[in-house]
């Protein structure tokens, strides 16, 4: 019994010690949409495919991705324009999975402003923050949608004051994105915006992506399959069951519930744009083309991007796996 039982440990210790660890770096410090994460965690997914992840939390997608092109972190969670732009400029890496598969960039406008469709913004204050992101393709947006830019009069706030001066009402509308913004209104006693996603104006792009270094993906494929494999399980147990998805973060950050309400919302929204328009598959993770090289294109047009890379040097379908368990 006691050579049985020392045999069994020892079974157990090999076990782990065989397992590939591995850091995720998030994008930002922890929210709903990175329970998805710790739901694979706490659900095996990534224990059944040989990983054992530390998901670590980030200072923005520029900070994740480089953190990838040193190798401080294995993979990172990160908007897709930004990895390509870093990687436009030598950073050695790829996305490897798409999650957010369209842009959350947007228009919020408070539902008491008489704005009802994107033509109403003409002859009114726009809040945003100076050199904010969410700027660049709005100019993008109001053109396709018709809308003359010079009409609307752009205000900079500090990012700290952007929605409690939309909640003042000393503009009608923000620039934000529709993965916090909205959720971040609402748990300040704020009523649902009226939301203009720029992606429904013709600004096709992925929005957030498994960002992961060139020379892992050249020496250790097979990891990177097995690492997408399991958080595209965890997409879509959380898509399944997205309370579920929640109480995983809470599990490992207790500071989130108090949160609970605004981590769901803003869950709700990356669930909502796994798919994009032009991914016909429905292919969770799929690194869509056409948005791959729309978002270059604009980066080039609008963010006077230079590169002679074409679109699909910035990304890879290859470890996708056939089908979902």
């Amino acid at each position: 019994m006691v050579m049985a039982f020392f045999l069994v440990v020892m079974v157990g210790v090999t076990g782990s010690e065989a397992m590939d660890k591995v850091s995720l770096r998030t994008n930002w410090l922890w929210y709903g949409s990175h329970s998805i994460f710790f739901l694979g965690v706490d659900k095996g997914f990534y224990e059944e495919n040989g990983i054992d992840v530390d998901v670590k939390q980030g200072n923005g997608s520029g900070n994740a991705v480089r953190l990838v092109a040193n190798k401080d972190s294995t993979f990172a969670y990160a908007s897709a324009s930004t990895m390509m732009n870093l990687a436009a400029q030598g950073a050695p890496v790829v996305a490897v999975a798409t999650i957010d598969a369209m842009g959350t960039d947007a228009c919020l406008c408070r539902p008491d402003s008489g704005i009802k469709v994107i033509k109403d913004l003409e002859g009114k204050q726009v809040m945003t923050t100076a050199g904010a992101g969410v700027n660049t393709f709005f100019p993008v947006a109001l053109q396709n949608a018709g809308v003359d830019m010079n009409k609307i009069k752009l205000i900079n706030v500090a990012e700290g004051a952007l929605v409690s001066s939309y909640l003042q009402n000393l503009a009608p509308c923000i620039l934000g994105g529709i993965d916090d913004k909205p959720a971040e209104i609402e748990a300040n006693g704020g009523e649902p915006p009226v939301i203009f996603n720029y992606a429904d104006y013709g600004v096709a792009q992925p929005g957030y992506a498994i960002v992961a270094h060139q020379d892992m993906i050249k020496e250790n494929p097979d990891l990177v399959r097995r690492f997408v494999k399991a958080t595209l399980m965890a997409v879509k147990a959380a898509k399944e069951n997205p309370d579920e998805s929640i109480q995983a973060l809470i599990n490992w950050s207790s500071n989130v519930e108090d949160q609970k309400e605004q981590a769901r919302k803003v869950l709700d929204v990356t669930l909502s744009i796994l798919i994009s328009p032009n991914n016909k598959e429905g292919r969770l993770g799929y690194n869509v083309p056409a948005d791959w090289e729309s978002a270059l294109k604009l980066l080039k047009e609008y963010k006077e991007l230079e590169t002679d890379k074409p679109a699909d040097a910035f990304y890879t379908n290859e470890f996708l796996p056939e089908s979902l368990p």
